[in-house]
């Protein structure tokens, strides 16, 4: 168990997973170094909203926002949301991420990410019947009115039946020995 799966674990009992989850990602160093905060969770942590405001800390050569900024501010938050939606039963890993910039960004941007329960029903229905599956869910950066796309981040999301994981973890390392 990492050390802000603890702190969430301590953290619930004082305070509403979304608010927890909020607070979490907007202090924790790796990602307050992105300069995206997290503007609102909803209740069931389904939709999460992001901005990733222009500053002196993310400008690059040309003036614009870097894009390792535009895509750290995306980065954590689908594997992370999704681990929050599904229980302990399942692993959830990144496995690959694919940005596409579409336009300089000049002006402050906005994320949401988004899980329906059908899209949950559907995954834990997969994992149940595969055992292990990946699943590809995509971010825009936009302006504020979300007229403008700056750029889009596909990430796959590798989901496993946590049993299921294990005994193939231990198979792999058996055969691994020499």
């Amino acid at each position: 168990m990492s050390v802000y799966q603890k702190i969430a674990e301590v953290g619930t009992r004082f305070v509403s997973r979304r608010t927890l989850f909020k607070l979490g990602f907007n202090l924790a160093p790796m990602y307050r170094r992105t300069t995206a905060r997290i503007l609102d969770v909803s209740d069931d942590l389904l939709n999460v909203r992001i901005k990733l405001p222009i500053s002196y800390k993310n400008r690059n050569y040309v003036n614009s926002i870097f894009g390792g900024s535009m895509f750290s501010a995306v980065d954590p938050i689908p594997m992370v949301q999704l681990m929050n939606l599904l229980d302990s039963n399942y692993v959830v890993w990144d496995k690959s991420a694919q940005i596409l910039f579409k336009r300089p960004a000049k002006e402050d941007l906005y994320a949401e990410f988004s899980y329906t329960l059908e899209e949950l029903d559907e995954i834990r229905r997969r994992v149940k019947d595969e055992d292990e599956i990946d699943i590809v869910k995509s971010t825009s950066l936009t302006n504020k009115d979300k007229s403008r796309v700056f750029c889009v981040v596909d990430k796959t999301i590798y989901v496993a039946d946590k049993t299921y994981f294990k005994q193939k973890r231990a198979g792999a390392s058996k055969r691994n020995d020499p």
